[in-house]
């Protein structure tokens, strides 16, 4: 695993006053890596709990230390039951809260569904409905990295402090790439064409967007709730009024905007977890005259058959940190590298709870980052 090193960091880790109390809200073993991490470089002990599901399936917490009076910082990652996952969450942090503890941080690397956040014809928001949740069982602030849509902020009505992957992904991009300044970075789609271009500034690289008719997950064909009713019904409703109606979209051929010819061709994205679109892109970059592929990504959920068909690719290697667990799919498949990003919510914990400025870990990050 990839770690970053850092003595500004390293120098002040283990200062921390009294009264902090850290747990891992995880029944699944394999999630409580992360904790770990964090836990050993803060210095501190990881909380006494105990959260299981009982045999009806009903999960239970129980806290077996004081926390009256505590600054509780609460890490949940993701497991693939995500739903089980947000109520070992809420249950103990209303448990927390129950118990008097004077503040209850949650440390949420990946928010789950962050990609449900725009409405989708008669569907919901449903993480503004999350957010709620959290807030209602009695979460304080939040901790969290690289939220899909940043808007999801605005969802809390407590402070959340959106913490940012990229200096990391950067960092393995100039150490664990010999070549790297005969790359360019490549935006997968338009959308994320913004994150590509911090990427590229910052390295002094160049950059490309896949454009045309392969179809992204979240298109604007979706988008919308289909009301009021479609032209046909209008004339019944009001045979004199006429409402103009929007061109349909239709995709172009795809094209790559930018020369990748002869380079090394880094695509990133905040979420890598269905992996046909990467596939379509390096397929597309490897048509071009692309003679290397890197994939990098916050978030590596990896469903399904991804490693698998990761392997079988055009893709020599994905980088993603370590926000999710993913030991089983780099089993399946050597090309998934792991960045650790411990250092920064560790950091993030320390000063939140010392009461210190949290903008020494926003340096340099523009409103578009």
């Amino acid at each position: 695993m990839f770690c970053v090193s850092s003595t500004e960091f390293g120098a002040i880790m283990n200062i921390t006053k009294g009264g902090l109390v850290l747990f891992s809200a995880n029944s699944n073993s394999s999630c409580m890596e992360l904790s770990k991490r964090i836990a050993e470089r803060l210095g501190v002990e990881m909380g006494k709990v105990q959260v299981y599901q009982e045999p009806n399936r009903e999960t239970r917490v129980q806290i077996q230390e004081s926390v009256r009076g505590k600054d509780v910082f609460i890490i949940q990652t993701v497991s693939k039951d995500v739903n089980t996952t947000i109520m070992e969450l809420l249950i103990m942090v209303y448990a927390c809260k129950t118990s008097c503890a004077k503040s209850i941080i949650g440390v949420i690397p990946y928010f789950p569904y962050s990609k449900q956040c725009k409405m989708r014809k008669r569907g919901s928001i449903v993480s503004k409905l999350l957010a709620s949740m959290m807030c209602k069982a009695g979460l304080t602030h939040l901790i969290t990295m690289d939220l899909h849509q940043k808007e999801i902020q605005g969802f809390f009505n407590i402070p959340v402090d959106n913490l940012r992957a990229s200096p990391f992904l950067l960092q393995y991009i100039q150490e664990e790439i010999p070549d790297y300044r005969n790359a360019v970075i490549v935006a997968k789609s338009p959308a994320s064409a913004k994150r590509a271009q911090s990427f590229a500034e910052r390295l002094r690289l160049g950059i490309a967007v896949i454009h045309g008719e392969a179809q992204d997950a979240e298109s604007d064909m979706v988008d919308g709730r289909h009301s009021p009713p479609t032209a046909k019904y209008v004339a019944a409703i009001h045979p004199s009024l006429e409402i103009p109606m929007l061109i349909p979209k239709e995709k172009p051929p795809i094209t790559v905007v930018g020369d990748v010819g002869g380079r090394i061709a880094i695509i990133v994205d905040d979420i890598i977890d269905d992996v046909d679109s990467f596939l379509a892109a390096a397929e597309t970059l490897k048509e071009r005259g692309a003679y290397k592929i890197f994939v990098m990504a916050t978030h590596g959920l990896l469903s399904s058959d991804a490693p698998r068909l990761i392997e079988e690719s055009a893709i020599d290697e994905v980088v993603v940190t370590n926000t999710i667990p993913h030991e089983i799919q780099k089993l399946q498949c050597p090309k998934i590298k792991t960045v650790d990003i411990s250092m920064i919510l560790s950091e993030a914990i320390r000063r939140i709870h010392n009461g210190e400025s949290m903008s020494y870990l926003f340096r340099n990050i523009g409103v578009d980052d």
